[in-house]
């Protein structure tokens, strides 16, 4: 899928400014309103989430890649201009009720806890699920992302 301009020109800065190589797989913004959306990306900007969920019936809907270890993302912001770039770390399939306390801790939402990001994501699921025609379950299976970010640069 073609990038705007503007995404392209601020992967071109990111790559000057950082020595990055190559190309980055997806432009996105986390969740799905532009309040939420910079809310997380807050989150992610200030260093206290570092792992993102991707319910894998969503993701093949709407036709975004399935993360993969080493690959760049550009952030998007509420408006959808892109303000961070994060590199994946790890990738794993698990059912959604299989979520374990370590990756709710490191999503960085709520309290941090597994309640908290159950709660939460289970509302955000049944929202996307009625928005793209289907019923979420606790059994569909999910994507565990962790991830670090390589751009704004520390300090």
């Amino acid at each position: 899928m073609p990038h705007s301009k503007v995404v392209l020109d601020f992967w071109g800065r990111v790559k000057r400014e950082t020595g990055i190589r190559g190309g980055f797989q997806d432009a996105y913004s986390l969740g799905d309103n532009p309040s939420l959306t910079d809310e997380l990306l807050a989150l992610v900007l200030e260093g206290r989430k570092r792992a993102t969920t991707t319910l894998v019936r969503e993701m093949e809907a709407e036709g975004y890649p399935e993360p993969r270890p080493g690959e760049y993302s550009v952030i998007l912001d509420g408006s959808g201009e892109p303000r961070a770039v994060i590199r994946t770390v790890s990738v794993r399939r698990v059912m959604f009720r299989d979520v374990d306390g370590d990756h709710a801790y490191w999503e960085g939402e709520d309290d941090r806890t597994l309640e908290g990001y159950m709660r939460e994501h289970t509302k955000y699921y049944n929202r996307r699920g009625e928005a793209l025609g289907f019923a979420f379950s606790d059994g569909m299976e999910v994507i565990l992302e962790r991830f670090e970010l390589v751009y704004p640069l520390a300090g």
